[in-house]
């Protein structure tokens, strides 16, 4: 496995049940399909009422004994995906009984090459971090420090290597609560993508696709989402859409849903692209 580093809750079955059609596409022969998903995982806690943020409040911060057993159920959700990112994971603290979740979740769901940022150290008390899990070995990742008032952003960005010679980059995030710090945290994802020919974004961006920040992003990189994203948070009532997977439109969508799963406080988020055979990735 590749490693960079850094009272139980009614849980619905993880099954595909998408709270969108989805979209309809016609399958090229022999084309590369990859899965791809976008999971803000609330450090394993699953919360299906408005309630939860008050009962289940001293979980963020001391172990109990249903974590695992939810981390189980994502686990066997995302082991259906070639390339999944996850926020809101933690590195190995009090709260986590000392495991590093990511590292758990990439060995139940069986991910060779798993990359994991703690974003906020701190010590023994919580190790918040990001982990990108994949199928496909990158050919470079790299750990970013976003910009913002308050440190303890990250990103992950992931290089992998395509038939044609070309690179697809996929940065992964968890942006900041205020609407500055996400402009600047944007900017700088923008400035390193923006040539890029193959490109996705994705993760929990705490803003909706049509913010001022995401709207700033695509005007500098192109970058569009699929179709119009159904809400994503909070789980038991969506209604904003804070989760997103943009990507370049030479990308070929096949299939984009949001999942009815009782996992955490948001829903996860998938699409299914296709790669002609002259483009399709390879590990490194």
């Amino acid at each position: 496995m590749g490693n960079a580093s850094g009272a139980n809750a009614e849980v619905e079955p993880a099954v595909p049940a998408p709270a969108s059609p989805g979209l309809t596409y016609q399958h090229e022969q022999g084309a590369q399909r990859l899965r791809l998903l976008s999971f803000n995982a609330q450090v394993g806690i699953p919360s299906s009422r408005l309630h939860h943020y008050v009962t289940n409040s001293w979980k963020h911060v001391l172990p109990y004994k249903g974590r695992l057993g939810n981390l189980d159920r994502v686990a066997r959700f995302i082991s259906d995906f070639d390339i999944v990112g996850v926020q809101e994971l933690d590195g190995g603290s009090l709260r986590s009984n000392f495991v590093d979740l990511a590292s758990y979740l990439s060995e139940r769901a069986r991910f060779p090459h798993t990359y994991n940022r703690i974003n906020r150290d701190l010590g023994q008390f919580a190790k918040h971090s990001l982990a990108l899990f994949s199928r496909l070995e990158p050919q470079r990742v790299e750990m970013h420090r976003l910009p913002g008032p308050l440190p303890g952003r990250g990103a992950i960005e992931a290089r992998y290597p395509m038939g044609d010679g070309q690179e697809l980059v996929l940065f992964l995030l968890h942006l900041a609560l205020g609407r500055r710090a996400r402009r600047a945290q944007l900017d700088y994802v923008a400035e390193r993508i923006r040539s890029e020919r193959h490109a996705i974004v994705m993760g929990d961006l705490n803003c909706q696709q049509d913010s001022l920040e995401i709207r700033h992003l695509v005007a500098r990189t192109g970058l569009m989402e699929p179709m119009s994203c159904p809400a994503t948070y909070p789980s038991w009532d969506p209604r904003l859409v804070f989760d997103h997977i943009l990507l370049t439109p030479d990308l070929h969508v096949s299939d984009m849903r949001v999942y009815n799963v009782a996992l955490s406080d948001h829903l996860p988020v998938g699409i299914e692209i296709e790669l002609p055979q002259s483009q399709a990735l390879r590990s490194a």
